[in-house]
């Protein structure tokens, strides 16, 4: 997070002027600035969860919107089919890149744990390094 703000989760002249004008003015304005001093760094973590379960719980909705779209029908033989193949065309279109997705996530997380490997393994080799160098001698 930008620490060069003047209006950033952290007791600051600024945060805590905001508070106490909020509390005078109306009481829950004092407080929601006082729960973001307090929890400001978390709300980024909050919101990116809050995210991911709202799209989980939403994505079902459109499964279930696009299933039932189709039996609406115009009164039209021709075009109420040519819907229907676009409307199944776009929904492979859906699954594919939904695939896709669920692919490359996997591809990051093992990158990541990839990533996350190879520096511990530089770390422990550094430290074997260091304590091989210094042979049982401690610097206070």
């Amino acid at each position: 997070m930008n620490q060069s703000a003047m209006i950033r989760p952290d007791w600051t002249p600024a945060t805590i002027a905001l508070m106490v004008l909020g509390f005078v003015v109306f009481w829950p304005l004092g407080l929601a600035m006082l729960a973001y001093i307090l929890f400001g760094e978390r709300l980024q973590g909050f919101k990116r969860d809050a995210n991911r379960k709202a799209d989980g719980m939403f994505a079902g909705c459109r499964r279930a919107k696009s299933r039932y779209s189709t039996h609406f029908t115009t009164g039209n033989v021709a075009f109420d089919d040519w819907r229907t193949a676009e409307l199944e065309r776009l929904e492979e279109e859906r699954k594919k890149l939904d695939e896709m997705r669920e692919e490359f996530d996997s591809y990051m997380r093992e990158l990541r744990r990839a990533k996350d490997q190879e520096e511990f393994d530089r770390f422990m080799r550094d430290r074997k390094n260091q304590s091989n160098g210094q042979n049982g001698v401690v610097d206070l």
